[in-house]
């Protein structure tokens, strides 16, 4: 696969996928000490890259192929890609996802026009099925990554960066199954060798670094991360040979700096991302001096169930420590919570949840045990918070 590849599926694409927005990021830049830009493909058609892949590899289908209609397998990005290269092309689409898929994902990719079917409990699993039924009924299987029209397809995202940033130094891309990634090496590494690439992985379901030390596709050793965009067990041999071939670099990040890269582009970039859209910049805040500058960091997805985007800023403040929470015992006394929150308030936390306990095995009969959640204004101030608890006389456990 070459450069004339990427640029004849960016031809394909004009008019269908939206050239994004290139945006500096001024918090990035002083945290990397170098300019920071985000390639905004959150704001893509479908809310990330994967139209383009989808797209490419689609209209390339015979008039025979597209009667047998499509079937793909994706945890929804992929899934709401297909669905609507679909809609747009007049093709029949059959999407298998997980069982635990998010319900938001699973309702755009119906409103798209393709038949969801849920399946296993991983991408994997579902396509399994896909393939499955693909064989038994001549459907074409639309593979998320493993195929080359979809990395040239991916590809083009490479070749706006460039010219949307072309004093671009280093390009960081989040990766799954590696389509995204491969696409974005070959036409970087064709038009500006000069520029380095470098991919990223959640932590918790990291195939490449692994597969690259050994020269070939390996499983990840595990498959636990919020990041379900680039929760992929296996990489695929197609990009995985493009990423070898060119010695690009896998980083991996984990939950806690993916929850806080999120939180950081929503406080101050002011876009929407899923937690896989948000692992170029968790590479840029865990190590900020390793980047030549200027960056772009490729936002790749912005379709979040709003679930889990309450459950990841939240784990974000914590981990951010402007979210405390702690675990007192206080005597079972009329006043005795209520004094323990004037102290929380003087201390300037803000109550954000209280529970108690009133029995336990291990609680004396004049004791209660509360449970409380403060926002806090960062680290220093938890610490304060803690200090002037145990000061007062309360045993605090947490924190």
């Amino acid at each position: 696969m070459s450069v004339d590849d990427v640029r004849a599926a960016a031809a394909l694409l004009r008019g269908v996928a939206s050239v994004t927005p290139v945006e500096e990021s001024r918090a990035l830049t002083a945290i990397a000490g170098t300019p920071v830009l985000l390639k905004c493909e959150n704001l893509q058609r479908a809310g990330s890259f994967k139209l383009r892949g989808a797209y490419v590899r689609m209209a390339r289908l015979s008039a025979a192929e597209r009667a047998r209609g499509v079937v793909a397998a994706s945890a929804g990005n992929h899934a709401q890609g297909v669905a609507l290269a679909a809609r747009l092309l007049g093709v029949d689409a059959v999407v298998y996802m997980p069982v635990d898929a998010a319900l938001p994902k699973i309702a755009a990719t119906r409103e798209y026009g393709a038949q969801v079917r849920l399946h296993g409990s991983s991408v994997d699993e579902a396509l399994v099925a896909a393939v499955a039924e693909a064989n038994r009924t001549g459907a074409v299987l639309i593979h998320p990554f493993d195929h080359p029209d979809v990395v040239a397809g991916q590809g083009t995202l490479g070749l706006e960066v460039l010219e949307q940033v072309p004093e671009v130094r280093t390009v960081v891309v989040p990766v799954g199954g590696g389509g995204l990634a491969a696409g974005v090496v070959t036409a970087v590494g064709a038009l500006r060798p000069d520029v380095r690439v470098i991919g990223v992985q959640a932590a918790g379901a990291a195939a490449y670094p692994r597969s690259l030390a050994a020269g070939e596709p390996l499983p990840a050793a595990g498959m636990i991360t919020m990041a379900d965009g680039i929760a992929v067990g296996t990489p695929g041999l197609v990009p995985f040979t493009v990423l070898q071939d060119a010695g690009t670099e896998v980083r991996t990040v984990t939950e806690d700096e993916l929850s806080r890269a999120l939180l950081l582009v929503a406080e101050r970039a002011k876009l929407l991302v899923e937690p896989s859209g948000a692992a170029a910049v968790a590479a840029i805040m865990a190590d900020p001096g390793a980047f030549d500058g200027p960056v772009v960091a490729v936002l790749s997805g912005g379709n979040i169930d709003p679930l889990v985007l309450l459950r990841v800023v939240r784990h974000g403040l914590a981990s951010a420590g402007r979210y405390l929470q702690l675990r007192l015992r206080v005597d079972d006394t009329p006043g005795s919570l209520a004094g323990l929150l004037a102290q929380l308030a003087a201390s300037g936390g803000n109550v954000m949840h209280v529970s108690h306990l009133r029995t336990g095995v291990d609680l004396p009969l004049n004791q209660v045990e509360v449970d409380v959640q403060l926002e806090t204004k960062g680290p220093e101030h938890c610490e304060q918070v803690v200090r002037e608890l145990r000061a007062s006389g309360y045993g605090v456990a947490g924190g």
